[in-house]
């Protein structure tokens, strides 16, 4: 089955759990992502009801609990929606490491690809007066941040296509183009990595995600490389990022009445007439970073220099994921 399809077949479970009600097959091509169609030309209509036909019998053979029927005696075309109450599953007793896998499997399937069509669904059914419950479909918004680069980096490792990008390391400026065979993408201490063989360097390389700058491209026909087997991608990561981390102490100023998270966090505290003087314990230069980043003009930093560069370099890759998006 192809991803597109899948999706198409996600949201449309999503939809008809989202309502008690019986949709018609109109109202579903009004609201589900990929039955865009126009109902006005016979040949377009006829090919999204032989599309929704097939994906109504993938889901039956799927198990799904499929009802038809109609929301009053007056309509005259008939309706669908799923019973939740036959859609449930059972408890499932998982152990802690088990639930927090799925959980967090869950959270990104939510931010990486559906979460937004599953939203825009919903929303057009609220548009349509279509009661919604809330609750039918465990949440769709997404709860868990990964970079822009996400998506096409696992894409193109499933695929086994070639990327290129422009990649900026904190001690250069401008940017250097990178041309990459990816394996996989991991996150190791809290931040995402992809792992694969330079083209360039003809070595192996590991890139974090947060320093690709604009998007990236796809480069070649899929099934151009096979990565190596059984190969932990874990350990290129942990290799490169360095085994330890150093511990350090950053200065910075935060306005009077402002940053009360910096102000739990610090370990001393001066006032100054600018503002108060914060000393904040750290281990990871650019994470603290990211963190001062976040108050904006509440906070200036005094030093060291590598959180003080750290800051200015994290602003810059702010600014180059925005460009050429609308205020």
């Amino acid at each position: 089955m192809s991803r597109t399809r899948t999706e198409r077949l996600v949201n449309l479970v999503i939809c008809l759990l989202s309502t008690r009600r019986f949709l018609t097959a109109a109202q579903i091509a009004a609201t589900v992502p990929g039955y865009e169609h126009d109902p006005e030309d016979p040949r377009d209509h006829e090919a999204f009801q032989r599309k929704f036909e097939r994906d109504k019998a993938e889901l039956r053979e799927l198990g799904v609990p499929l009802e038809t029927g109609t929301a009053s005696v007056f309509d005259q075309e008939p309706g669908y929606r799923i019973a939740s109450r036959e859609y449930s599953l059972p408890d499932i007793l998982l152990e802690p490491d088990e639930a927090a896998a799925v959980g967090i499997a869950a959270r990104l399937w939510q931010h990486a690809g559906l979460a937004a069509a599953a939203s825009s669904g919903l929303a057009k059914l609220r548009a349509a007066g279509v009661e919604v419950d809330p609750q039918a479909t465990l949440g769709v918004e997404p709860v868990v941040t990964v970079d822009p680069a996400f998506g096409p980096l696992t894409s193109a490792a499933r695929d086994r296509r070639a990327v290129t990008f422009s990649y900026r390391v904190p001690e250069v400026d401008e940017p250097a183009t990178r041309r990459l065979e990816p394996w996989g993408v991991v996150c190791w201490r809290g931040r995402w990595y992809v792992v694969g063989h330079d083209r360039d360097r003809n070595a192996t390389r590991c890139f974090r995600l947060s320093r690709i700058v604009g998007n990236v491209r796809p480069v070649g026909r899929p099934g151009a490389f096979t990565p190596p087997a059984n190969e932990d991608l874990i350990s290129h990561v942990a290799g490169w990022d360095g085994p330890h981390q150093h511990t350090g102490r950053a200065s910075v100023v935060a306005r009077h009445g402002r940053a009360a998270g910096l102000r739990r966090w610090a370990v001393s505290t001066q006032p100054d007439p600018s503002g108060d003087r914060l000393v904040l314990p750290y281990a990871d230069a650019e994470r603290l970073a990211a963190t001062l980043a976040g108050y904006g003009p509440d906070v200036y930093v005094e030093g060291p220099p590598e959180v003080r560069d750290a800051v200015i370099q994290h602003l810059k890759e702010v600014m180059a994921r925005h460009e050429g998006v609308a205020a």
